[in-house]
């Protein structure tokens, strides 16, 4: 006998592959039903294993406070989803965590900088989902906080269908009475890369296009990203050993995190020059010197034998901030 879950799981697969219409519309994580952690089926993460993941949590004007995901690129600079810093005017980071109560380094900022193209006062799901935050004064690396490899610019448009993916984040657990609580552990999991013409058949429309790169559930059906991981990375091993960000959560189905709709992230690889004008860095760098590029029938046999479990997202809900926070730099303590 199979349970509820895997019975509409069944329906909405079978109904995929018969060329059915699905009955589900794009929507950024946050608004995602879950019926698990937040980074859905996932394992907690050691100390280190994700030294670029941050925990983000927003102000807007009305003192009401949300969380996502980020990763940390630079010393002052940190990458998210354009959704999660819209139209909000305050920003707490947390860097170096595996336990959002114990993070090695915190710092506040009001310095956003949105993609010309996403609509701020729009919101929602956009194909340019994708901001910078700015710190004043430098984070200081160390074990736990480093910056991620962003996605070059020649592989930008790389065909991932089949690669092994891993994604983070800080979740809420699945509570029927009042809607599930923050995980305070940092969890990851795995995720299978689909091409963007088979994202296209769940997402039809134009919400998915190049700057789009799309993930399905590795092994097990529960596998996603989920409520809250808006704006944390997506990653992958490339052939040199070195973990390289090829996404940020941006959106997933309507129908729930649990369902066998594949997750939607922004290619950083289309930003180059946008990283480049913000904040006079150049983020971009020679991948031609370790591959070829890939086609739609590369298997995931050679990404598989050189893979980790490395990888970033990240988020929280709204405004149960009870803890005190000390702000160790940029500060309004």
């Amino acid at each position: 006998m199979i349970g509820a879950y895997q019975a509409v799981f069944l329906v909405l697969f079978l109904g995929h592959l018969h060329g059915e219409p699905i009955p589900a519309q794009p929507a950024i994580v946050e608004d995602l039903r879950a019926s698990a952690s937040r980074i859905v089926a996932g394992w907690p993460a050691e100390e280190g294993q994700i030294p670029h993941q941050i925990s983000l949590r927003m102000i807007n004007l009305a003192a009401q406070v949300s969380s996502c995901g980020g990763s940390v690129i630079s010393e002052k600079w940190v990458l998210t989803a354009a959704h999660c810093v819209a139209n909000r005017v305050s920003f707490v980071i947390r860097y170096g965590l595996t336990n959002q109560t114990r993070p090695a380094y915190i710092t506040e900022t009001t310095s956003k900088y949105i993609y010309p193209a996403y609509i701020e006062l729009q919101g929602g799901v956009q194909t340019d989902d994708i901001a910078l935050l700015q710190v004043q004064s430098p984070v200081p690396y160390g074990p736990t906080i480093q910056p991620v490899r962003l996605q070059s610019s020649a592989q930008k448009n790389k065909v991932y269908t089949g690669i092994r993916l891993t994604v983070s984040g800080f979740g809420r657990t699945d509570d029927p009475i009042n809607g599930g609580a923050a995980s305070e552990i940092l969890l990851w999991t795995f995720l299978r890369g689909i091409s963007n013409e088979e994202c296209r058949s769940w997402y039809p429309g134009p919400t998915v296009q190049a700057q789009t790169i799309c993930a399905e559930y590795y092994n097990n059906t529960a596998q996603s990203s989920c409520q809250g991981d808006s704006g944390g990375p997506l990653t992958t091993v490339d052939l040199d050993g070195k973990v390289t960000q090829v996404g940020l959560v941006s959106f997933g189905s309507s129908a729930g995190c649990n369902s066998p709709f594949p997750s939607a992230y922004v290619r950083p690889g289309h930003y180059h020059e946008w990283f480049l004008e913000i904040t006079g860095i150049n983020f971009d760098w020679d991948s031609d010197a370790i591959e070829a590029p890939s086609t739609e029938s590369e298997s995931s046999e050679s990404s598989e034998s050189s893979e980790s479990s490395e990888s970033s997202e990240s988020d929280e809900s709204d405004s149960d901030e009870s803890e005190q926070v000390m702000v160790v730099n940029n500060n309004i303590a």
